[in-house]
This record gives C-alpha cells, sequence and structure tokens, in this order.
C-alpha cells in the first residue's frame, strides 16, 4: 500500500500545482472548483492507503522477498445468490433518470437504492446467516 500512497500523493501534489497556478493566472473560479476537488479526492485515497499501510503494514508484494504462497486462500466473502446487488444497480438507475425527468423519480430510486445498500450491508448480520 505504501507504493499506492506515494503515486496518489504525487497526483495529489500535481493537482495542488495546477490549481494554484491556474487559479493565480485563469481566476477562474468553476475550474479552480474542480481542481481543488481533484486535488481533495486524491488526497483522500492517499490517506486511505498510507493508513492501511500503517495499520497493516507490508504486503508481500510489497516486500522484496514476498512469496506467492503468502496470498494464496481464502480473500473474501461473494455471496453467489444474493439479488441486493441488481436492486442497488436498479435504484442508482432510477435515481440518475429522475435528476433527468423529475424529482418523483429521483425520490423513487433513491428509496430503491438505500433499501438495496440496507439489504447489501445487513444481508449477514446475524452470526447464523454467514454462510462461512
Amino acid at each position: 500500500m505504501r507504493t499506492e500512497a506515494v503515486v496518489f500523493a504525487g497526483t495529489a501534489a500535481f493537482f495542488l500545482a495546477v490549481d494554484v497556478l491556474y487559479g493565480l493566472w485563469a481566476r477562474e473560479p468553476a475550474g479552480t472548483a474542480a481542481l481543488t476537488v481533484a486535488f481533495l479526492m486524491a488526497l483522500l485515497v492517499c490517506f486511505f492507503f498510507a493508513r492501511n499501510h500503517r495499520v497493516n503494514g507490508d504486503r508481500p508484494e510489497d516486500r522484496p522477498d514476498g512469496e506467492v504462497r503468502e496470498r494464496s486462500g481464502l480473500l473474501d466473502l461473494f455471496p453467489p445468490h444474493s439479488g441486493w446487488p441488481v436492486l442497488t444497480a436498479v435504484g442508482a438507475a432510477v435515481l440518475a433518470l429522475g435528476v433527468i425527468y423529475g424529482l418523483w423519480l429521483a425520490l423513487l430510486g433513491l428509496g430503491v437504492l438505500a433499501a438495496g445498500v440496507g439489504g447489501l450491508v445487513f444481508q449477514y448480520a446475524s452470526e447464523d446467516d454467514d454462510p462461512r
């Protein structure tokens, strides 16, 4: 994660430098705001990777002596028969259409999206539901 943190720190530094130069030279608020948001988003990703590296340490692929077998095994739980991702995608699509066509459709899409995300989050809330 250290390499990713350095890459995104460089990206954030680039956006900061371009933001300052653009703000001084162009004096146009929309471009300056967009570059500021790009800087903040790159900084957020950099913070995530740096914090993750600080908590978990080096991964096998970060070390010169790391071996492939160190990363073998179960990575995570991916439920094969869940309908919640489909409901979440439908909710996001209806919400996006609602932004174009009207507030009533956006509110309907927001409700469907909230139900899908809630279902994803609480799918294995009780320990006897966990398939592991």
